[in-house]
């Protein structure tokens, strides 16, 4: 009997034993809390946020840098002696203000702790912290954290540099790499966000020594346990800066969009969307009353116009028709066809044209023709079933172009477009039989066809490049010696074979020498290969579409235009690239009648 009792004690003594055991363990190795608690009247622990890399242009010119910011931190537990109201003259805070913020502080019990520096007022100036900083011994408990926001030396190319804030609590999440933590900022859109990993650095950490007053006293064991912070890399953009901003100056107050590549690279020159923004506007503490109001404006100026705007691509996709046709066999250069204008609508004094003269024509029922032959070759006795043929040959040919699927540029958000395929048109029939006669439009650039300008603009570099292009991108050097990612690097070639390019060549060439393009976009000492569109947009009036490369032989830039609502492409849409070609190859534009034309903006009306 009691030697049973005995056998129970000693169970239940060795059991609370292990009780205590297990509970120091966690108290001191597992949970830290005890450990900081110890230690944080001593040690102060500081973040030090990396400097984020720079972003110049082309040529070294300085677009994106980094200025100083602060923000304020509190150690709950070290706050002693409170002057709330002194606290809210130096701070410019109202008494509501304050409590709110220590409320906010609370809010977050996952984050919160009594003896780790939490953020209390972000976003601090220069000015600000000039203002403070002989106010801060008397508020302990309270410290300033530097670290750096984004400056920029222009208002342009806000859309493709994108911009950089504190990081979301979704974003915090899904951030599987752990890198991030909560305050943090992080590239929100365009070259910022695509390029996050190589521009954000790494951050350091320091760890002083502070007194029973809170006074600072040196680095904490001569800074044994500090780590440096690792600026993050610069870029070298591939962007004319002097050609950017003079193509903003021709779209200011139109809805489109200019898109300049260098051929034999794929380097973007100039990335235009109108509208924009002042970048300036989502940095700093009144960075969320800002992009409430630009996120809120009608005219979208945050939507980024060249990669994400679709447009039907008009007359210009006459020459994508040519180049497949002369591919498949089922014309040839020297191949004429009347222009029946029974068959569909045209335009201008011409008839029975061969192959240069139609695209230089734009002539309708031409390429109606063109398309037929292209999609019914007689593959199968079945119509339906030979157009279905024809339309997935011809699916190839288009999308070797960079057509219905995003190119790969450096920017997210880029949209795909839309080149039809069979199954699409089963869809849209409900499984009904169709055939050419349903789907001619595609002849002439209209009906289910879209396209973003980015994608425009590769097309005219592939034209100048006779056959090939590589992806567009947007910066040219990861690093000061660098070189872009390795995806940029690599040619992409059509299905077209580079001699049936001559036709196109020759056709643009005309087409501006004594076409359509002629009034506009004709440049002295330099050979002009264009073409001119005119999108429909029912019920509102057209857009005005144009592209272009120049020299004819050696190209060193490709554009394209929309400015929406504009009409005929030979105005609106030739000026503009006009304009742009002989700014870029000259520095400078010898044609200011039509300069002044282009900034009135009178086709608009």
């Amino acid at each position: 009997m009691n030697e049973g009792r005995r056998e129970i004690f000693q169970l239940v003594f060795i059991l609370t034993g292990i009780v205590f055991l297990v509970k120091l363990f966690f108290v001191q190795i597992v949970d830290d809390r005890y450990a900081e608690l110890a230690n944080s009247n001593s040690i102060l622990r500081q973040v030090e946020y990396p400097f984020r890399g720079l972003i110049t242009d082309r040529h070294g010119k300085l677009i994106v840098y980094n200025t100083p910011e602060y923000d304020l931190e509190v150690v709950v537990k070290d706050i002693r002696n409170f002057d709330s109201a002194n606290f809210c003259v130096v701070f410019g805070l109202s008494r509501e203000d304050l409590r709110k913020k220590f409320k906010e502080l609370k809010a977050h019990k996952k984050e919160y702790s009594p003896v780790k520096p939490m953020l209390f007022i972000d976003r601090l100036s220069n000015e600000d912290f000039a203002k403070i900083e002989d106010h801060m011994d008397e508020f302990p408990g309270f410290y300033i954290q530097a670290r750096t926001t984004r400056s920029y030396t222009t208002t342009a190319l806000a859309n493709a540099l994108g911009y950089v804030s504190e990081i979301s609590k979704d974003a915090l999440k899904k951030d599987e790499s752990k890198i991030y933590k909560q305050g943090d900022y992080i590239g929100q859109s365009g070259i910022e966000a695509f390029y996050e990993e190589q521009l954000r650095g790494k951050r350091g950490l320091r760890f002083k020594l502070r007194d029973v007053k809170g006074i600072e006293k040196g680095s904490f064991k001569n800074g044994e346990y500090d780590t440096l912070s690792v600026p993050g890399q610069d870029l070298i953009s591939s962007i004319d800066l002097d050609l950017q901003l003079y193509g903003e100056k021709l779209l200011k107050g139109k809805a489109g969009s200019i898109v300049a590549i260098e051929p034999s690279t794929g380097e973007i020159l100039a990335l235009v969307s109108g509208p924009s923004y002042d970048p300036v506007l989502l940095t700093g503490k009144n960075y969320g009353a800002h992009f409430q109001i630009i996120s809120g404006d009608s005219m979208k100026p945050l939507f980024n116009r060249p990669l994400m705007a679709q447009y039907r691509p008009g007359s210009i996709f006459k020459i994508v028709q040519a180049m497949t046709a002369l591919q498949e066999g089922v014309i040839t250069p020297d191949t004429r066809i009347r222009c029946d204008r029974d068959i569909i609508a045209c335009h201008g004094d011409h008839s029975n044209e061969d192959l240069r003269g139609a695209i230089a024509n734009s002539c309708n029922p031409y390429f109606h023709s063109v398309l037929r032959r292209m999609l019914n070759q007689g593959k199968s006795k079945d119509p339906f079933q030979d157009t279905r043929i024809g339309l997935a040959e011809w699916d190839k040919h288009i999308n070797s172009f960079g057509f219905g699927s995003r190119l790969g540029i450096d920017l997210p958000n880029e949209k795909d477009g839309l080149i039809p395929t069979p199954a699409y048109y089963d869809r849209a029939y409900n499984n009904r039989p169709w055939k050419f006669s349903n789907i001619y439009s595609l002849a002439i650039g209209e009906g289910e066809n879209l396209v973003v300008p980015l994608q425009m603009a590769n097309f005219a570099a592939t034209v100048a490049n006779r056959g090939f292009y590589f992806i567009p991108h947007l910066v040219r050097s990861v690093g000061k010696d660098g070189k872009p990612l390795p995806q940029y690097l690599v040619r992409h070639y059509t299905t077209v074979d580079s001699a049936n390019f001559r036709v196109a060549v020759d056709a643009m060439q005309q087409v501006v020498a004594a076409g359509t393009g002629q009034w506009f976009a004709k440049l002295q000492d330099v050979i002009v290969c264009g073409k001119t569109g005119t999108v429909q947009n029912e019920p509102f009036p057209d857009h005005s579409v144009f592209i272009a490369f120049a020299p004819r032989d050696n190209p060193k830039i490709a554009i394209s235009v929309y400015v929406e609502n504009a009409g005929q492409g030979a105005r609106a849409g030739a000026a503009i690239a006009g304009l742009m070609i002989e700014k870029y190859l000259f520095g400078l534009t010898r044609r200011q009648y039509i300069e002044d034309y282009v900034l009135a903006g009178k086709f608009l009306d």
